[in-house]
């Protein structure tokens, strides 16, 4: 299996990792991190391990210079205004969020401690940040969309595994707004590619059962998961339908093609989480968020679920298989 990274440079230079800047926090100072996360501590652990590996490589150990100050809301959303008020309280020195729902419960609750995004979804239409290259304001930190090419190339993966494909679902949530940019650039990248697509909204677990009825009957074969918080806590029952109804899919996150989707192809999320500390670092050094560009993704990831594509008849070709950098078996 071969690693590849693309880099992209949008949005300002990719950060790099200091050396001579590490470890010269004022002796006797303890930093506070608050860590605002619409999941459990089990489902984000590898987020968590990331983010504290980056700080620790900058010089930074928990329970000695800095303390993190976790909170999650168990995928229970309507906790983040007062998960984030509470970190507020605590006078915490910058708060880490993930996706874009954290962020803004974070912006609702301070306007002065810095706030870092891991994962923001278009943060410029999200009204998170005023442009990528100044944030202004008190938020800064890693855009989630490296821009519209990125869902061409999950058309293209599925096309190249899924054989005679020219029908494909987009299952979405209207209510995540960065969606309806989303669903317009695939519709574009799909015409070159001789691709139809059936659009379906799901908003809710309720409504997944007749989005799979509105793609089996407008003939898809296969489907993209256009990915938001509600959706991604709805993962299992995606799955468990696609295999009901013998769908391939791709989505955008990982977990996905964990919990069984046929393919990923998309950020990877622990490489932003651990580069969110360089942010951190450099606000615990004086750097205003303001002033920090909002940087794009710069690594990606392509995973093969070889056990759904076996549950599923699909034979994935060799030459994609070369190319994943994970294949699950």
């Amino acid at each position: 299996m071969q690693r590849r990274e693309f880099i992209t440079l949008l949005g300002g230079a990719a950060t790099t990792w200091p050396v001579a800047s590490r470890a010269q926090q004022p002796a006797g100072r303890v930093y506070r991190v608050g860590y605002l996360s619409n999941g459990s501590r089990d489902q984000t652990r590898s987020y968590i391990s990331a983010f504290e590996d980056g700080l620790r490589s900058l010089g930074y150990h928990v329970g000695e210079n800095v303390a993190i100050e976790y909170r999650f809301t168990n995928a229970e959303i309507e906790r983040l205004p007062g998960l984030a008020a509470d970190l507020v309280g605590l006078g915490v020195d910058v708060i880490v969020s993930g996706a874009n729902p954290n962020t803004i419960a974070a912006m609702k609750a301070t306007k002065i401690i810095p706030i870092v995004m891991a994962n923001s979804a278009d943060p410029v239409s999200a009204g998170l940040v005023v442009s990528l290259a100044r944030p202004g304001g008190n938020v800064t930190g890693f855009a989630q969309d490296p821009g519209d090419e990125i869902f061409g190339k999950r058309l293209e993966l599925l096309k190249e595994a899924v054989s005679n494909l020219s029908r494909v679902g987009v299952v979405w949530n209207p209510d995540f707004a960065p969606n309806r940019n989303r669903l317009t650039s695939m519709k574009e990248a799909a015409r070159p590619l001789g691709l139809t697509l059936v659009s379906v909204e799901a908003r809710e677990l309720d409504a997944l059962e007749g989005a799979f009825a509105t793609m089996v009957r407008e003939r898809a074969q296969a489907f993209v998961v256009l990915g938001d918080a509600v959706l991604f806590d709805y993962r299992s029952q995606i799955v468990v339908a696609a295999l009901r109804n013998r769908l391939p899919a791709i989505s955008g996150a990982k977990q996905f093609a964990e919990a069984g989707l046929l393919l990923h192809y998309g950020v990877d999320f622990r490489d932003q989480f651990r580069r969110a500390a360089l942010f951190v670092d450099k606000i615990f050094k004086g750097a205003k968020p303001g002033d920090l560009p909002v940087e794009q993704p710069t690594k990606f990831e392509l995973v093969v679920n070889l056990k759904t594509a076996k549950a599923l008849g699909v034979v994935v070709p060799p030459s994609l298989l070369l190319r994943a950098d994970e294949v699950i078996e």
